[in-house]
């Protein structure tokens, strides 16, 4: 196998804005665990991509490993030694390249940079959202993201993609550009949250979890409007609604109603940060984990939720089932009546609904990184392959 490199620029990026770990996050992590014993970290400073030395490397991959809850500075100071101490020196043709987090790849230099080097990219794609969807998406995010997916079509020797829905939509995205798909796998992630015993019952009354950054294609409008309506009919004796995740683009009005709505006031609670332990804890003791997105290209809260024997009710979206089959409640995610319903169900003392969907995930066996990796490895080896048929 060729020498390996990791591209490790998303997550120092990420600390330097002092952003919280996402789950692109933890996948950039898993990598840098299960690959970082054979490879060398790349960092893009300024549109250079510099690539540290093998000690140096380890240096920063330990450090990134050894935060149990984000990201610290003195990764930042030991990139920037490693980078310091090993400019000019950059030997590293023939090299794999991963690229897990998007990273750099609307870039206009970027392609060039990599046919310079002498690099044979592997990327993973987590989604066509911002070109599919663009309309729950920043300004100008759709054009940025033609461009990545042009540049993986254009220079990958490899593509690794969440899901095969995922992979289905970059071959057709692939097919009306009129170019050709690299070799390709579709490679399940595993859940990012860390294993722990849960704590005690965080609330006295049955409650439900939504989890993921609040942000308009989330849809967490839909839940807050139905909470409201139950409070209208259940008053104190409506269940609870934790809502956790921090505030993202374009929430406004959920930010009204979670701040400034009145019959909401003591039925919803925010948690804007969780560590692992207190996910856990909160999912465990959830009557069932809601995730109502109208668009995804994978879905970690679920895998998550379903890896703990918590009941999930989600939108009805072809990832989704491809992830958890039958297991969960499905739902339109326009249909308001439909999860006021389902709602209702599901926080009923003894819920027959509730019971035999843990009946049904009594089945259910998560993704793993082994079989994540194993997915991976198999790309790595036909990329070789052609290489060196090439």
């Amino acid at each position: 196998m060729p020498p390996l490199l990791i591209d490790i620029t998303r997550l120092l990026s990420r600390l330097l804005q002092g952003r919280l770990a996402t789950g692109v996050d933890r996948v950039d992590l898993a990598y840098v665990q299960h690959y970082g014993p054979r490879a060398r970290a790349v960092v893009r400073v300024r549109g250079r991509s510099l690539v540290l030395s093998r000690q140096a490397s380890q240096k920063v991959f330990a450090r990134l490993l050894a935060q149990s809850e984000g990201l610290s500075w003195s990764i930042v100071s030991e990139t920037l030694r490693g980078v310091l101490a090993t400019a000019g020196r950059q030997d590293v043709a023939g090299a794999l390249l991963l690229n897990t987090g998007h990273s750099g790849l609307h870039q206009p230099a970027y392609a060039r940079q990599l046919r310079g080097q002498g690099l044979h990219p592997v990327f993973m794609v987590h989604d066509l959202i911002p070109i599919t969807h663009h309309e729950f998406c920043r300004a100008g995010e759709r054009e940025k993201h033609i461009v990545r997916m042009h540049t993986v079509l254009d220079t990958a020797a490899g593509v690794i993609t969440n899901s095969q829905a995922t992979l289905d939509q970059l071959a057709a995205f692939a097919r009306r550009a009129g170019k050709a798909m690299p070799p390709a796998r579709a490679a399940l992630l595993a859940p990012a949250v860390r294993t722990a015993t849960p704590g005690a019952r965080p609330l006295a009354e049955p409650y439900f979890v939504v989890l993921g950054t609040i942000e308009p294609r989330k849809n967490h409008w839909l839940l807050l409007q139905a909470w409201r309506r139950l409070a209208e009919r259940l008053g104190s004796a409506t269940p609870r609604l934790v809502v956790i995740g921090q505030r993202g683009w374009e929430c406004e009005n959920v930010v009204d109603l979670l701040e400034r709505c009145e019959p909401l006031r003591g039925l919803v609670v925010e948690r804007r940060s969780c560590t692992d332990a207190e996910l856990v804890t909160w999912l465990h003791h959830a009557q069932a984990l809601l995730f109502p997105s109208f668009v995804e290209g994978y879905g970690l809260p679920l895998v998550e939720a379903l890896a703990q024997g918590v009941p999930v009710i989600a939108s009805d979206l072809p990832v989704f089932r491809e992830i958890a089959g039958q297991i969960p409640e499905y739902v339109d995610p326009l249909d308001g009546p439909a999860w006021l319903e389902q709602v209702e169900r599901y926080a009923a003392p003894g819920s027959r609904w509730r019971k035999a969907q843990l009946e049904r995930l009594s089945g259910f066996v998560a993704p793993s990184w082994g079989g994540h990796f194993e997915a991976v490895d198999s790309l790595l080896e036909q990329v070789e392959r052609d290489r060196r048929h090439g």
